[in-house]
């Protein structure tokens, strides 16, 4: 807290009138001079620090001295520059809904679809090592049984695995029945197939909507009784919905899988309006091209245009975005990306998400138009890829 008790003045120039009043936290001295106006503010703060403004502004200037004048003035311009943002970050403050909030993950159940691989099974890894207990369901009881060995091996916890595939619901709600009630639910399944609307088979187009989109929408539905019981005695719970940053902006060849991962960016906003009084807390990750085995078969299969574009944003390692992810979901966060694009890119679409950090909110409202110039300077990147390509291919 801090105190400003107003002080006395006194004239030069004519008489001295002192009457300041005091006080043990702050104090305030103003002096009035017929040539010049001080200002100076001294703020103590809890007996701790004091900090000191100091400013001259001339009512007069004096055409003898324009250096110090421009000087002066140019502190005062300083010192607005400074104080300037204080009030919206206060506003911010205020303003930023839902709350913040800290989800931990020791000694809690933490499930993952999608887990016998790939960023699934690192985030299995991750959470492990950190003290959950940790569920795994994929398609696969191949797979699931490689996991759940390599996962014992590397941390000496056992896990349980869960073979269904999210497309039944029938199945999915069978293995939620059986699996113990969930903290942590990472609804992580995905496929991709890359190719161009007009030569892809509807088959695949609907493949791909099946299992990151409604795949999502069952594992949710089925999972939502086991984590609302109790909640009020077991703590702050989560649902993390794995998406891409091709579910932030369209990629040439990923149409079918942009529109499943874009209805993702939906499916969370509105279903955190709806849990949110359970206190159950929803994020949605956005991570580049990730160095999996889905990613192998995945370019095997690319448009070269679509690598050409892709490659702007670079590639991870699986357990980089394992735990940037955990990171976010333990921080409550709504958005989380996962490199430098990804977070140019979710402040140029962060639009009407929910955003818990008052700072980041901030950063989101001053940088939106550096963001959309960055995105501007993309799009041109790409169409240019895109207009330089097809020159080429009508050469040859």
């Amino acid at each position: 807290m801090v105190d400003l008790v107003d002080g006395g003045f006194r004239d030069k120039a004519e008489h001295e009138v002192s009457a300041p009043l005091e006080s043990e936290d702050s104090a305030i001295y103003g002096f009035w001079s017929t040539a010049s106006l001080i200002f100076r503010f001294e703020i103590k703060v809890k007996h701790i620090t004091t900090v000191a403004f100091d400013y001259l502004f001339s009512p007069t200037p004096s055409s003898s001295s324009p250096s110090m004048s421009n000087s002066n003035l140019s502190y005062l311009y300083l010192l607005l520059l400074l104080l300037l943002p204080l009030p919206l970050l206060l506003i911010l403050y205020l303003l930023v809904r839902p709350r913040p909030v800290k989800i931990p993950i020791k000694n809690r159940h933490v499930f993952i679809t999608g887990g016998s691989s790939g960023i699934g099974l690192a985030l299995a890894h991750q959470a492990a090592s950190e003290g959950a207990r940790v569920s795994i369901l994929a398609r696969s009881p191949d797979k699931l049984e490689q996991a759940k060995q390599a996962i014992q091996l590397s941390t000496g916890i056992d896990v349980a695995v869960f073979a269904a595939d999210v497309r039944d619901y029938d199945a999915v709600s069978k293995a939620i029945s059986e699996a113990d009630p969930i903290d942590v639910l990472i609804v992580n399944q995905g496929v991709f197939v890359p190719q161009e609307l007009e030569k892809q088979e509807l088959d695949e187009v609907k493949f791909m909507i099946d299992v990151n989109l409604m795949g999502s929408f069952h594992m949710i539905k089925a999972a939502l009784p086991s984590i609302k019981n109790n909640r009020t005695d077991r703590g702050p719970a989560s649902i993390a919905l794995m998406s891409s940053q091709a579910g932030q902006v369209g990629i040439y060849g990923y149409t079918a899988y942009s529109a499943s991962k874009f209805g993702l960016r939906g499916l969370a906003e509105a279903l955190q309006q709806e849990v949110i009084a359970d206190d159950i807390h929803v994020s949605l990750i956005f991570p580049p091209d990730t160095d999996t085995p889905g990613l192998v078969e995945e370019n095997k299969l690319r448009p070269q245009l679509t690598s050409i574009i892709a490659a702007s944003s670079g590639a991870m390692k699986a357990d980089e975005v394992a735990k940037i992810t955990l990171s976010g979901i333990k921080s409550g966060s709504f958005i989380i990306p996962c490199n430098f694009e990804g977070r140019l890119l979710s402040i140029a679409t962060a639009g009407l998400a929910p955003q818990r950090s008052y700072l980041m909110a901030f950063v989101e409202i001053v940088a939106a138009g550096i963001a959309r110039f960055a995105a501007l300077c993309f799009q041109w990147n790409w169409y240019g890829s895109i207009e330089k390509w097809h020159t080429q291919n009508r050469r040859t």
